[in-house]
Order: C-alpha cells, then structure tokens, then sequence
C-alpha cells in the first residue's frame, strides 16, 4: 500500500511559504510515497516539484471555482479560477484528471448543498476529512454525502506548513494515474489527524508576507 498526502501546498500558493525542495524531504523523511502538490490555482509549484522526483510528486490543483474549490489530482492542463464549477469540472475531464471538492462542508470555506448535490454526478470524490476543518462535523457531512452518492472519498492534510503535511493520508494499492487510482479507491484506508484551529494563523502570516514580498 502507498501511503499518500492529497492536499498540499508550496510557495506557489499565496498563503504558503514552504519551498518545493524541503517538502519534498520532509515527505521522504516521513515516509509518503506519493503527494498530491494542490497549489491555489496553479500547477507551477507542483510541476517544479515533480521534476525534482518523479517518483513522489503527483501534479494537483486546487482551483477556486465561481462557487467553491475543487481539489483535481493528475492535471496537465492549468485550470483558470472563477469559471462556473461544470466549466471547471469540464476542462478537467478532457485531461482525465481525478476530480475530488475540497473541504465541501467547511461553511468558510465550502459550498452549499444545493450546488454540492448539482457537482455531485460529474466528480470522482469528495474531500472526507480535511486536517484544517475546525470541527469534526464538517468532515462527519462530507462522508456522510460521499456515502450518499456512492463517490470516493479523500483525505489530505492541506498543509500549508511542513508541520502539517502527511497529519492527514490516505494508504491505497499501486496507482500511476486517474484511471487506475478510481480503481484502487474502494480499498482506501485512512490516517486522520486533526492540525487544530491555530494552524490557520500560519496561512494568515504567510500570506501577509507574501504580499509585502511581491509589492516591493
């Protein structure tokens, strides 16, 4: 079984600061075999990373849509933020890449039901258990609806810090691509390790100084 980290983030992402080259020691000292790099609306961290090691790297999005987040593993093609959600999930499937919705019942950060239930038919998952969700209930709601339209279900760590990346992964057969990790899916085992409300204060931070970088 590999043991994988879905949700992740890099300097590329406006509220991360952890370099391509420390996450990918980090990851080999602590064990993944694969990790999803999801960088806000961008596959640039992510594809700096991969060619570092192939082997770990997965290349992964988390795009912002005009209603929520999506969360897409195997992307080729950038995604543009803002579409409306079926644009997004329809650019998404040209590239065969495997589509999960982030942090879906997260009220700061997620969708609402009615346009979850809309989605629901077209995605391969839903993000399970989220590391960064402040309270249990939110990752309860999205297994429960994953349950309910028979769809996978992720889990990552959405780590924006090297504390927290690996805290949340998933342990599944050999997979190297869209098609065959729908296959090894149903045999998914869990590591869900909650990071605690004030982890988000590390993105706040991150963010404010990245902004102060970039307009110097």
């Amino acid at each position: 079984m590999l043991t994988v980290e879905t949700h992740c983030h890099t300097d590329a992402s406006g509220d991360c600061r952890v370099r391509v080259e420390d996450l990918i020691k980090t990851a080999r000292h602590r064990g993944l075999d694969r990790v999803v790099v999801t960088d806000h609306n961008t596959i640039s961290g992510a594809v700096r990373a991969k060619q570092l090691d192939p082997e770990l790297i997965i290349v992964g999005q988390e795009i912002m849509t005009e209603q929520g987040e999506l969360l897409a593993f195997f992307v080729s093609v950038e995604v543009p933020r803002d579409l409306p959600p079926m644009e997004a999930i329809r650019l998404l499937r040209e590239q065969d890449a495997y589509i999960s919705v982030s942090h879906p019942f997260d009220p700061r950060r997620g969708w609402d039901l009615r346009q979850l239930e809309a989605i629901a038919p077209h995605v391969d998952a839903v993000e399970i258990f989220n590391a960064r969700n402040i309270l249990p209930a939110y990752n309860e709601a999205a297994e429960r609806f994953a349950a309910r339209f028979q769809l996978g279900g992720t889990a990552g760590s959405d780590a924006h810090t090297l504390i927290e990346l690996g805290r949340a992964s998933m342990q599944l057969p050999e997979f190297t691509d869209a098609a065959s990790l729908r296959a090894a899916m149903p045999q998914a085992q869990y590591t869900k390790r909650a990071s605690g409300p004030l982890i988000r204060l590390a993105s706040r931070y991150a963010a404010l100084v990245n902004k102060v970088s970039r307009g110097r």
